[in-house]
């Protein structure tokens, strides 16, 4: 499952997403989106999962605070 995790802190790092993550369980991948011009990360992620572990952790952690932002956590939508 592809799942977006959005409005983060734009001082989160790779390490400190997997750390909250994890919990749910194994991470297949993290993509950290970064803009192209500057490098600087852009406040989402897409990461990836199995359905089951995706369902328990977008249950539990959309709307949920993280270093000061309400996460929003869903399953992420096909590029068109």
């Amino acid at each position: 499952m592809n799942i977006y995790v959005g409005n983060l802190n734009y001082r989160v790092r790779e390490k400190d997403l997997k750390e909250i993550l994890s919990p749910f369980g194994e991470l297949s991948s993290v993509k950290m989106i970064k803009d192209r011009e500057t490098g600087r990360f852009k406040g989402y992620a897409f990461v990836e999962m199995t359905d089951e572990e995706g369902r328990a952790m977008i249950t539990g952690l959309h709307g949920t605070e993280f270093r000061g932002r309400t996460m929003v956590v869903k399953e992420a939508e096909p590029r068109p």
